[in-house]
This record gives structure tokens, C-alpha cells and sequence, in this order.
């Protein structure tokens, strides 16, 4: 089961500080991107006949993603681990840099073919990818095999 990791936000934290909610049943939030209200930010994608979500961590590569909503890609097997897709112009890479806690699951950026990778086994970490998110419900849409026309876009 992959690990998630969790943060309470200051909002939460107010919250519990005032005594209206017991910090002790204040629940840890996914540590994902906000949008502008202060809300996670999702993503939907759907090929073939799967349809299935993810969230996107907070950092400058997947918010520069979201300015392209929507996209109409074509995914493909890549490997034995991944599914991708090429972007119709690169990502920024600021803020960029290595990561750990790879996870199957995980939605990448490979910078240097300016692509999302969707790892549906385990991978590690090299040069150039970028943690964009997660899969909220695991890599099984990923198993289809082929290469099928992708819809990507935002939920509200």
C-alpha cells in the first residue's frame, strides 16, 4: 500500500485552536495542490473504456499542467511499468529535484521528452522526472494495453 503523506492545514489548525473541534478528531489532509480556494486539486482521465482520477501535489509543473485543460493526448504502453502521453508543449521545471517514496500509482512529467508517465509498477526516481500526483484509486486503469486517444481534464 503505498504511503501517503499528510498535513493539517492552517485553517484546520485555527479551527481546532478555538475549541470548536477537538484537535484529537481533526483528520491530517492529503498533502495535495489547492486551486485558488484553497481546495484539492483533481484531475480526470479517461481512455478506452476507463475512467479514473488523480491529485496533484502542490508545486509549479502540475499547476503549469492545469493552465493546458484540457488535452486530448494519445496514450501508449511505454516499458513494462508506465503508460504516456506527450504533452503538447513542455512543463516548467522550476522547483524540480529529486524525490523519494516512489510509488505505483504516481503521475510524473519526464522533462526531458516532455511527457506524463503513469506508473503502473514500481519505478525509482531519475534525472528529469517531476511528481505531478497521484492516482486516487491505484494503477488498474493503467493495465489496458494498446495505445488509445486520452482525455485529461480538471474537476471542480
Amino acid at each position: 500500500m503505498a504511503h501517503k503523506s499528510t498535513a493539517l492545514s492552517r485553517r484546520t489548525l485555527l479551527v481546532a485552536a478555538t475549541g470548536l473541534v477537538p484537535l484529537s478528531l481533526v483528520r491530517a489532509q492529503p498533502n495535495t495542490a489547492p486551486d485558488q480556494k484553497g481546495d484539492v486539486v483533481r484531475l480526470r482521465f479517461n481512455f478506452a473504456d476507463q475512467d479514473f482520477t488523480a491529485t496533484l501535489d502542490e508545486n509549479p509543473s502540475a499547476r503549469d499542467l492545469l493552465s493546458m485543460l484540457p488535452l486530448n493526448l494519445t496514450i501508449e504502453d511505454y516499458s513494462t511499468n508506465e503508460k504516456i502521453a506527450y504533452l503538447p508543449r513542455k512543463l516548467t521545471e522550476d522547483g524540480s529535484g529529486p524525490f523519494d517514496n516512489e510509488a505505483v500509482g504516481d503521475l510524473c512529467y519526464y522533462a526531458p521528452w516532455g511527457n506524463l508517465a503513469l506508473f503502473h509498477g514500481s519505478y525509482h526516481w531519475s534525472r528529469g522526472l517531476i511528481r505531478l500526483g497521484r492516482l486516487d484509486q491505484g494503477a488498474k486503469p493503467l493495465l489496458v494495453r494498446g495505445t488509445y486517444p486520452l482525455r485529461v481534464e480538471g474537476l471542480s
